[in-house]
């Protein structure tokens, strides 16, 4: 199973970026994708930036993801989970 975070370009060379998910950096390919800039959130699938994401769309789907960890980490010894 694959989970889709989205992901912040933060610097680009030629078609490589450097991407950012929530502090984690790592380089993705902009091959498939036209017109990326600076600021823009993706979608990254095995190296490769496969999307482009609204930004609020995106800050959202973070959001949410922080608070689904949060609430694992309040209730790991619970029986709901």
């Amino acid at each position: 199973m694959c989970l889709a975070v989205p992901s912040k370009i933060i610097e680009i060379n030629d078609h490589i970026a450097m991407v950012d998910v929530d502090g984690v950096k790592r380089e993705a390919s902009l091959m498939l994708l036209d017109d990326l800039q600076l600021g823009d959130y993706v979608i990254v699938h095995a190296g490769f930036a496969i999307s482009k994401v609204d930004d609020s769309v995106a800050e959202q789907t973070i959001q949410d993801m922080r608070n689904m960890l949060a609430f694992a980490d309040t209730h790991q010894n619970d029986d709901i989970l």
